[in-house]
């Protein structure tokens, strides 16, 4: 089998889980931007030099690639938001789960799996399985 496409599938979904917080986020653009990058300092899921304005969020979720942290800093988000949000394709879905292996250290599959809140279990199973299945091989970094 040539490479394993998760990693590259991870990151084109990037752009769409920023995509969806922008989405259901509930407030304009450059405070969605303000709350993300505040949140990945404040969470400690990455370190922006500036704080983006809402042109910027928008173009992450379009065909420009987010940095790491908006991607992690927006999953942090999308997963405390009671109305529950899924992925809502495999790409986005890959990127997801990427970004829940990086978010916290796990010892193993089942942890990583036990700690994903209930309604995320069916749509992440084999997002998951192949994010660690990457990490495993060293390949997710």
């Amino acid at each position: 089998m040539p490479e394993a496409p998760f990693y590259a599938k991870a990151m084109r979904g990037a752009s769409r889980l920023v995509g969806h917080w922008l989405m259901i986020g509930q407030a304009a653009p450059d405070r969605l931007a303000m709350i993300l990058a505040d949140t990945a300092r404040l969470a400690k899921l990455g370190e922006p030099e500036d704080t983006p304005d809402g042109a910027t969020l928008t173009a992450w979720s379009g065909d420009a690639q987010p940095p790491l942290w908006a991607a992690r800093t927006a999953l942090f988000l999308l997963v405390q938001m009671p109305s529950r949000p899924t992925p809502r394709d495999e790409l986005e879905g890959c990127a997801w789960a990427y970004c829940w292996l990086r978010n916290r250290a796990f010892d193993s599959y089942g942890e990583a799996w036990e700690a994903l809140p209930a309604h995320l279990r069916e749509p992440l199973q084999a997002p998951l399985a192949q994010a660690w299945a990457d990490r495993e091989s060293q390949r997710l970094v």
